[in-house]
Formats: structure tokens, sequence, C-alpha cells
């Protein structure tokens, strides 16, 4: 059989899986890649009237506005800490929740599963007035029954920076742990059983196991979600940092991030060039940070590279 042929009857065999794929495949193109010629538009003064190319062509001026404000580098702190912390909790969280999911024999498994990637799927809208309901001054649970009855003050949790870098870390878990938790669950049920119970023949614990053969064949999956995140560092959840605190001023110092703070600059200026230059220079650092981590880890070990 020649090779044309051969190609032909494979594209045959795999014309399901092409169809499949396509709707995917065309959303892709129609949110990603159409939009990047309007990239252009962090490059100039946008004039609805001329258009995006029409407009006035000004150069880095639109940078600017990220920086030269006093409140540059608590978004950047910010943007950068939070995330930090959030792939580090998450990451732990995730791994211990699915190593516990996939050690269980319950015949509520299943329902375990089911329940824990429940709140990646609950708008952060519909999370922001749960938080509420525990953290109101006046009606909320926490100030209600749990200050009550230890004879405390309610607390303005709503006024008080100190508590709010913890209660958004506890939120951020809480939502995203169960969607991390399926792929390293997915990726522990696909470790082969038989390496499991030669450990447990030659007398090694549970934990031991855990540590020495499930951890190790999870690092592979950990440090391509890892890198992931890291590609997105720059990027903060909006509805976290807007809806959660309820768009609290006296909370800004705390829980305004570059996307945030873009926002409110929207809201009050209007001004879209100089968000598509946050856009651009967030996706740029992204993109820098991702090729830079990939080549640490390949310099480390070649074999846990993602390229």
């Amino acid at each position: 059989m020649s090779t044309t042929k051969r190609k032909r009857q494979n594209m045959k065999r795999f014309i399901p899986l092409y169809l499949m794929a396509l709707p995917g495949l065309a959303y892709f193109f129609i949110n990603n890649y159409m939009p990047l010629p309007g990239l252009v538009l962090a490059f100039k003064k946008y004039n609805a009237r001329k258009g995006i190319f029409g407009s006035k062509f000004i150069g880095f001026k639109n940078f600017k506005y990220l920086f030269a404000t006093k409140d540059a580098f608590i978004i950047t702190r910010n943007t950068i800490c939070y995330n930090l912390v959030f792939i580090v909790v998450n990451t732990i969280l995730a791994v211990f929740v699915a190593i516990l999911l996939a050690e269980m024999t319950s015949r509520l498994k299943k329902v375990y599963q089911s329940l824990i990637l429940l709140p990646y799927m609950i708008s952060m809208v519909i999370v922001s007035y749960l938080v509420f309901g525990f953290l109101s001054t006046d009606n909320g649970f926490i100030n209600n029954t749990i200050m009550k009855a230890l004879g405390r003050e309610p607390i303005s949790w709503y006024m008080e920076q100190r508590y709010w870098p913890f209660i958004l870390i506890f939120v951020n878990a809480w939502k995203c742990i169960g969607y991390n938790c399926v792929i390293y669950l997915a990726t522990i049920l696909g470790i082969d059983h038989s390496i499991y119970e030669s450990a447990a023949m030659d007398g090694a614990s549970k934990w031991q196991q855990v540590w020495l053969i499930t951890i190790p064949l999870l690092k592979p999956t950990i440090i391509m979600m890892t890198m992931l995140a890291i590609g997105r560092i720059f990027y903060s959840d909006f509805g976290l940092f807007y809806q959660v605190p309820q768009n609290q001023g006296a909370l800004f110092n705390v829980t305004n991030t570059i996307d945030t703070y873009v926002y409110r600059g929207l809201l009050e200026l209007g001004d879209i060039s100089m968000s598509s230059a946050a856009g651009l220079y967030q996706s740029l650092i992204g993109f820098i940070l991702v090729l830079g981590s990939n080549w640490l880890v390949k310099k480390v070990d070649s074999e846990y590279g993602l390229f």
C-alpha cells in the first residue's frame, strides 16, 4: 500500500474525532485568535469614529498608566503574592484530597467526588453572596452565632483589611480545589495497581506508598499544572477580588489587583486603549514566565518540560 493511500485511510478513520473537536476548535479560534488584530489598540488613542486602525498611534503611552501612579506597587504586589500563595495552597490541598479519594472504598466515593467539584461550578457572584451571608456585620452567621456564643463583639469584616488575605485564600481554595483534585485523581487512578501490591508485599505502609510511589508519579502532573498557573500569575480572578469583597474601598490595599484596577479605571475614564495595554502586558509577562519556568524545569530534569 502506498504512503498516500495509507494517509487517506488514516484521515478517514479520524474524521469522527475531527468533527467532535470542530466546535471546540471553532470557539478557540473565535475567542482567542480573531481578536488578535485588536492588540494594536494598546499603542493607539482609540477614537470610535476613526475605528481601531484609523485611531492615532501614540506608542507606549498607554502602558505608563499602569506604572505612573502610587497604586502600581500595591496592585502588582497583590496580584503576584496572592497567586503564588494560591499555587502553593491549592496544589498541596488538591493532591491531599485526591489521595484521600483514591484510597476510599466507600460506596459514596462518587458522591464525594461530585460534591468537591461542585464549588468550581458555582458562579463567583453566588459565592460573593454566600461569603456575605457569613460575614455580614448585622445578619452574618459568624457574628450572630459564633461570635455571640464566644461572648465576643461583632467584627466589621468589610472594614477590616487584616482578615481579607486569609478570607480570599480560603474562598479561592474552597472553589478551585475540586477542579485540580479531579486532574490529580485521574493521574493517581491511572497508576498501575501492581506497583502498590508489590510495595505492600515488601512491607511498605500506606504512608510510604503515598510518599515513595504516588507523589513521585504525580510529579509530572504537578509540574504541568504549576507551570500553567505561573503563566497566569499576572492575572487575577476578577470575581474573587471584586465581587467577594463587595468592592469596598476600605479593603482596596489588600484586594486591589491589576484586573480590578484596570476595571475601575475603565469605569472612571472609559479608556479602552489603556485596558488593551494592560491585557497585552499581562499576556507578554505570562508568556515569558511560562518559557522561563519550562527552561528551569528542563535544566533540572529534561523529562519534565512541557516543550
